[in-house]
C-alpha cells in the first residue's frame, strides 16, 4: 500500500470495497486523476487540484466534470461509458454506488484490456499502418460529425490559439533550470509567436469555414485502444472548453506527435496522409506543424507536473522539447512524381516513401483520388466512365494535373515534402511540375516503378 495515496483510494484498492466481484484492484495515476481497475469496471477518480488548464478543487466542481466526461466520451464510445457514480460513507470505509451523502464521484467505465492501447501496442512493435487508416477513418467521421463553434465564440481565434500556445511557455518557466531548457524555451517561443503571425489569417479563415469543433483535444496514443480490432477513441479533455473546441488539425497533431515520440515517424507520415487524403483537407497541412510543436511542450509541460508530483527524472520533459525543436526546423522540401502506366506500381512505391519517412515530413497528393474529389466522387466509388472518356477525358485529365500542381505548390510553400502519385506519361506534365519545383528552389525527382 502506497502512503502517500489519500485514505479514499487506499481503500477502495481492497476488493472488498466494491459491490461487484473483484478479485484484484490496479491503479493507474495520472496528474489529474486515479483510475481502478476494479473486475469488468474502472472507475475514473478526479484528483483534488487547481492548475491553471483546470479547477477540481472542490466536489461540486469533480461532479460536473465527471458528468462531463461522460457526456462528450458518449459521443464515440457509448458501449464504454456507463455512468457516474456517488461514492458515500467514510474515506476509510467508502461505499460505491450506496445511499448516503457523497463525499466523492467516479466516472463507471466498462473495463478494456490495457495491453490494447495503443500506447503499449506501438511500445510493442505491433502498431501496424493498417491500424493508423482504420484510425483515419474513425476520426475523420467523428470531426465531420462533431459540433461547430459559433462564429461569436471565442474559440479557435488567432488570440486564443496564441493564448493557449504561450501559457505552456508560463507553465514550464520552472522548467529552464534544466541543463539546456532555457534557451530551448526562449528559441521555441519565438518561433511560436513568428509562426503565429503568420498563420493568424489563416486560423481566422478555417473559424470562420466551420473549422473549428467540439473535438476530442487530447489524442495521443494513451487514449486509443484496440477493441476487436478496431481503434477506438476515449478519455477527451472534459474539463476545460478551450482545450476541446479546437480546429480539428489540433486534434490531428496531437497523436502525429506522439507516434513521433514513439520514434514512429513513418506511422506518424502514414497517418496524417490517410486523413488528408479521406478529408481533402490539405490547407490544414500549413497549420499542422505549428500545432504539432504547441501539442509536443502541452506533453513536456504534463511531464514536468508528473516529474513534480512524483519526484521523477526530467528525461520526459528534455525529449517532448527536443521534439518541439526538430519539428520547428524540418528538412527543406522536395517534390518527387512517379511516372509509369497504370499498375505499375506507383502507388507501391510512394506508399513505401511515406513509410521510410522517419521525420514524418511528406505528403503524397493520388490523382486517382484528388481526379474523382474533383468529380464529387468518393475515392473507393466506381465512375462508370469508360477509358478516355468521362472523369478520364481530355479536359478531366488537365484539370485533375492542375489541381495536382495547386495543392503541390500549396504543400510545398507550407514546407512539406510532396510525392505526387500520377501516370505522367506525358513529359508537358513533368516538365510542368518540374517547373514548379525549380520555381520554387527546391530539389525535383521522377520515380519509374517499372524500372527500378
Amino acid at each position: 500500500m502506497d502512503a502517500a495515496l489519500p485514505p479514499l483510494i487506499q481503500a477502495l484498492l481492497q476488493p472488498h470495497c466494491h459491490a461487484h466481484p473483484v478479485a484484484q484492484v490496479e491503479l493507474i495515476q495520472t496528474h489529474i486523476s486515479w483510475v481502478l481497475l476494479a473486475g469488468d469496471f474502472a472507475f475514473k477518480i478526479k484528483k483534488p487540484v487547481r492548475l491553471p488548464f483546470l479547477d477540481f478543487s472542490t466536489l461540486a466542481l469533480r461532479k460536473t466534470s465527471c458528468q462531463d466526461e461522460l457526456r462528450l466520451n458518449r459521443r464515440f464510445a457509448p458501449d464504454l461509458y456507463l455512468d457516474v457514480v456517488a461514492i458515500s460513507g467514510t474515506p476509510q470505509e467508502p461505499r460505491l454506488g450506496a445511499e448516503g451523502e457523497a463525499i466523492e464521484y467516479a466516472v463507471r467505465m466498462r473495463r478494456f484490456d490495457e495491453a490494447g492501447r495503443l500506447d503499449r501496442v506501438c511500445a510493442r512493435g505491433d502498431l501496424r499502418a493498417e491500424h493508423l487508416s482504420d484510425l483515419a477513418d474513425t476520426l475523420s467521421a467523428f470531426h465531420e460529425s462533431a459540433a461547430v463553434a459559433a462564429p461569436a465564440t471565442r474559440f479557435g481565434s488567432p488570440d486564443a490559439i496564441l493564448a493557449a500556445a504561450l501559457e505552456n511557455f508560463d507553465e514550464l518557466q520552472q522548467a529552464s533550470t534544466l541543463p539546456g531548457a532555457q534557451q530551448s524555451l526562449a528559441a521555441l517561443r519565438a518561433w511560436t509567436e513568428a509562426k503565429h503571425r503568420l498563420l493568424a489569417p489563416l486560423m481566422e479563415k478555417r473559424r470562420a469555414a466551420g473549422r473549428v469543433r467540439e473535438c476530442h483535444g487530447d489524442l495521443h496514443l494513451g487514449n486509443l485502444v484496440l477493441i476487436d480490432g478496431r481503434v477506438r477513441l476515449f478519455d477527451c479533455i472534459e474539463f476545460n472548453e478551450d482545450l476541446r473546441w479546437i480546429d480539428v488539425v489540433s486534434d490531428i497533431a496531437f497523436a502525429y506527435v506522439d507516434l513521433l515520440a514513439h520514434r514512429q515517424g513513418g506511422l506518424a507520415s502514414w497517418f496524417v496522409n490517410e486523413l488528408f487524403s479521406r478529408s481533402g483537407d490539405y490547407e490544414a497541412a500549413a497549420l499542422l506543424r505549428y500545432y504539432a510543436v504547441y501539442r509536443a511542450l502541452v506533453r513536456a509541460k504534463v511531464a514536468w507536473i508528473r516529474m513534480r508530483q512524483n519526484a521523477g527524472d526530467a528525461t520526459e520533459v528534455a525529449s517532448y522539447l527536443a521534439l518541439a525543436e526538430q519539428l520547428a526546423c524540418p528538412p527543406a522540401p522536395r517534390l518527387v512524381i512517379t511516372h509509369g502506366l497504370s499498375g505499375c506500381g506507383k502507388t507501391v512505391a510512394s506508399t513505401r516513401m511515406l513509410q521510410d519517412d522517419a521525420q514524418a515530413g511528406t505528403l503524397r497528393l493520388r490523382s486517382d483520388v484528388e481526379r474523382k474529389r474533383l468529380f464529387a466522387l468518393a475515392s473507393n466509388a466506381r465512375s462508370g466512365s469508360p477509358v478516355g472518356g468521362g472523369i478520364y477525358g481530355a479536359d478531366a485529365q488537365q484539370q485533375t494535373y492542375a489541381r495536382l500542381h495547386d495543392l503541390a505548390a500549396l504543400l510545398l510553400r507550407a514546407g512539406w515534402s510532396v510525392i505526387v502519385d500520377a501516370t505522367f506519361l506525358k513529359r508537358a506534365e513533368r516538365d510542368v511540375f518540374r517547373g514548379l519545383a525549380r520555381d520554387l528552389g527546391l530539389s525535383f525527382a521522377r520515380r519509374c516503378p517499372a524500372r527500378s
